[in-house]
């Protein structure tokens, strides 16, 4: 009767466990965090140098179109998806162009 009793409190306390931990979701970043104050930085005509000193590495280098740079920012919370997706466009080694 006694090892009934335990059992049955193990199961209940596990079983409340395992609730409170589907309640709770972490946020999830992913990506390059897009700041206004970076963003204000650039300036047209700086290196690729200069660019990656200032925003850090981009998420997406495409090999084929060495020319174009996705800097790319997703947070995902419990109700909703936040986007930021910042490109910049280059002739040779200096920026040329900037998309929001």
């Amino acid at each position: 009767m006694r090892m009934r009793k335990l059992l049955i409190s193990i199961t209940i306390l596990a079983s409340l466990s395992l609730t409170a931990c589907s309640i709770h979701r972490l946020d999830v970043q992913q990506g390059n965090v897009i700041e206004q104050d970076a963003v204000a930085q650039l300036k047209l005509g700086i290196t690729k140098d200069q660019v990656i000193f200032i925003m850090g590495t981009p998420l997406i280098m495409d090999v084929f179109r060495t020319n174009r740079w996705d800097y790319v920012y997703t947070l995902k919370k419990k109700d909703s998806i936040e986007k930021e997706k910042l490109t910049l466009f280059f002739e040779g080694d200096t920026l040329a162009r900037i998309e929001k």
